[in-house]
């Protein structure tokens, strides 16, 4: 396997309010559910298509070429091929991708992000404070069937890389630690939600690595994301029974920073060590594993006093050091409109030299 060097297309083809917030103008929405339901259809559908043809072009796929990346990661919805109203879909958008990934040599994994009734809750799910997917046999049935429809129609593109059967589920842990943040537009849809089971989990995986499988041949990678329970992974769907898997984990600052007792830039280093490397080292012995998100976002509480090359540059390196123990990454994300949010944006971080090519 190549060692992959890719960014994410965040906000492309799912939306993040935060990465485009001129988007969302006018209207009282924080997620892709309530943009829908603030606007009427014609409103959302060109706004949409405005979006979607000038966020990401061809310039874009020869501008990631050019700065030394092989791939990219492009988050889809559920609705991708325009069947849940009041959705729009976007599948000729990922058919560009295709051509012009193509035409540069890069390599595309298709991230599937959301699904019905969501499995996290996030607002990049789509629909914020609920986690009810994995509540309805048909939720799941109808995700497959996407997956299986994704893996047919780009089985024979030479730019395929994998299909990423689900984005983010999200574990117990991380249920109480992120979802206070992300309050349910309707407290009563919200009712009853709960993580997704790594049991429930393992069982979609096994049917989502047979869909994708009909297709695509054991070139292409299946991709499971971990559940932020990386551990729990070592022993399910061995390498030599399942070829072309690969485990995906997501490795934010923010989530390693409450086991820090001090947030010192030097604490940084170990901290990148213990809860990044180390842990990827021991996944990497059971599977091929990617992070397919991380970036230079922190909490050092020397920011005053560190010049934000020091800063930045410093974490990129032990980050890329840690890296070095799996089979690639994905940056989160590529480019975003919002500003001041350097740490999370690859072509401002590039820019400002704190990412080295």
């Amino acid at each position: 396997m190549m060692k992959i060097k890719g960014v994410n297309l965040g906000n492309w083809l799912v939306l993040e309010k935060w990465m485009s917030r001129e988007l969302f103008h006018g209207i009282d929405a924080e997620d892709e559910t309530d943009f829908y339901n603030a606007l009427s259809p014609e409103e959302a559908a060109d706004r949409l298509y405005m979006h979607r043809s000038y966020f990401i072009q061809e310039r874009d796929f020869q501008h990631i070429k050019a700065m030394g990346l092989n791939m990219v990661r492009i988050p889809v919805p559920h609705y991708i091929f325009d069947e849940k109203g009041p959705y729009v879909g976007c599948i000729e958008f990922l058919d560009s991708a295709f051509d012009w990934a193509e035409t540069y040599d890069l390599k595309i994994l298709i991230d599937l992000h959301t699904v019905p009734d969501s499995q996290n809750g996030f607002d990049n799910g789509g629909l914020t404070g609920v986690v009810k997917w994995h509540h309805k046999q048909e939720n799941i049935d109808y995700t497959l069937d996407v997956l299986e429809r994704l893996a047919e129609r780009y089985a024979g593109r030479r730019a395929l890389y994998g299909i990423e059967l689900l984005n983010e589920p999200v574990s117990e842990d991380i249920l109480k630690f992120v979802g206070p943040r992300y309050q349910a537009r309707d407290p009563k849809q919200a009712e009853g939600s709960t993580a997704v089971p790594t049991e429930v989990l393992k069982d979609f995986y096994l049917k989502g690595y047979e869909a994708v499988r009909r297709h695509c041949s054991e070139d292409v990678a299946v991709v499971i994301h971990d559940g932020f329970r990386l551990e729990e992974w070592e022993d399910f769907m061995p390498k030599d029974q399942y070829p072309g898997l690969v485990i995906d984990t997501h490795m934010y600052l923010f989530t390693a920073e409450p086991l820090m007792k001090t947030k010192r830039l030097e604490d940084y280093k170990d901290s990148i060590r213990k809860n990044f490397k180390e842990r990827l080292e021991r996944a990497s012995r059971f599977h091929p594993v990617i992070v397919g998100e991380w970036c230079l976002a922190n909490k050092c509480e020397e920011k005053d006093t560190l010049s934000p090359d020091t800063l930045y540059s410093s974490i990129y390196q032990w980050e890329m050091d840690a890296w070095d123990a799996c089979d690639g990454w994905f940056f989160w994300s590529y480019k975003l409109h919002t500003s001041g949010r350097n740490d999370w944006d690859y072509c401002r971080a590039c820019d400002a030299g704190w990412i080295t090519k």
